[in-house]
This record gives C-alpha cells, sequence and structure tokens, in this order.
C-alpha cells in the first residue's frame, strides 16, 4: 500500500518550492516554470504528466499576471 497523503505533502512542498523560486520575468518564463512544477507534481502524484504541466503553466502564468508584485 503507497503512502498518497505523504505523496501529497511532498508535491506540494516540491511545487511550492520551485513557485517561490522564480515565476519567471516573460510570459515565457512564467509558462515553462509552472509546466516544470505541474510536472514534478503529477509525477510524485502519479498523474497525468501532460495535464500537470498545462495546467501548471497555465496557473503559473495566470498567478503572475494577477500578482506581478510577487513574481
Amino acid at each position: 500500500m503507497q503512502d498518497t497523503k505523504g505523496r501529497s505533502w511532498l508535491a506540494l512542498a516540491v511545487v511550492s518550492s520551485m513557485g517561490l523560486a522564480a515565476c519567471g520575468e516573460t510570459t515565457g518564463e512564467q509558462a515553462v516554470v509552472g509546466a516544470a512544477a505541474g510536472t514534478v507534481g503529477s509525477a510524485l502524484l502519479q498523474g497525468n504528466l501532460v495535464t500537470g504541466a498545462a495546467v501548471g503553466a497555465a496557473a503559473n502564468v495566470i498567478y503572475c499576471k494577477e500578482y506581478p508584485r510577487r513574481c
């Protein structure tokens, strides 16, 4: 039996620290950073990597556009 709760916390920690490390200055950089974070999170949770990358990229771009001072 796998510890999915532990994996969820680990994924959250990895994605959060990646998000805090850098948002990217251009829209392209923001998409790449978000895609990387989404892919890592999906891999840790054994989800679909392509979906994780797409969601992560979109989420990071939207976040950085909404809160530019935090990026």
